[in-house]
């Protein structure tokens, strides 16, 4: 009777409630973030001007019954003027045994789709796209350092299907401010 009761009660419960260890891997988003953004430099602007001063915020909260997690990253200047503003969605495909991610740069007008899992301690996303210019691009977006306080996301970019990579070409460096903003 007990078994019979158990299956019973698994059978109801909603999918979000069962859900296993890699369906939580991106909890650590969860909540409110400030973000430093580090974007790599070269040539004679950054020789002249430097690295420009990118900060911003991002926040994230469980969505459709607890199965997926959406977020918003807002990235500014350093006198507060919109750099990008980005909305995304993530879910975790049990059938695939990976992350499947999608988010919409509302200034570009651009979506990008992701498939990503965790490599050891930190969790790799990949996605296939087209630069600003027309060129096919394989971007790799890595999520490490991941405690309670804090992450590091590091974004690399190949433009040979992933055969080289210039790496850390975006770095952002998130600090919690704040528990998953009210929805």
């Amino acid at each position: 009777m007990k078994r019979f009761a158990a299956a019973v009660l698994f059978l109801c419960l909603p999918w979000g409630a069962s859900a296993f260890a890699q369906e939580k891997q991106f909890d650590f988003l969860l909540g409110q973030w400030e973000v430093e953004v580090r974007p790599k430099v070269s040539g004679i602007a950054a020789a002249i001007h430097g690295a420009p001063k990118l900060s911003g915020a991002w926040k994230a909260w469980r969505v459709l019954d607890g199965l997926a997690i959406e977020d918003e990253l807002r990235i500014v200047d350093a006198s507060g003027n919109p750099i990008s503003l980005t909305h995304g969605m993530r879910i975790y495909s049990k059938a695939e045994r990976r992350w499947r991610t999608a988010s919409l740069d509302a200034y570009r007008a651009r979506f990008h789709e992701s498939l990503g899992e965790a490599a050891g301690a930190d969790i790799v996303l990949t996605s296939r796209g087209v630069d600003p210019e027309g060129r096919p691009e394989t971007t790799r977006a890595r999520y490490s350092d991941i405690g309670p306080n804090g992450f590091r996301m590091q974004q690399d970019r190949s433009f040979d299907e992933g055969k080289t990579w210039d790496e850390a070409v975006l770095t952002i460096v998130a600090k919690r401010t704040g528990a998953a903003p009210p929805r």
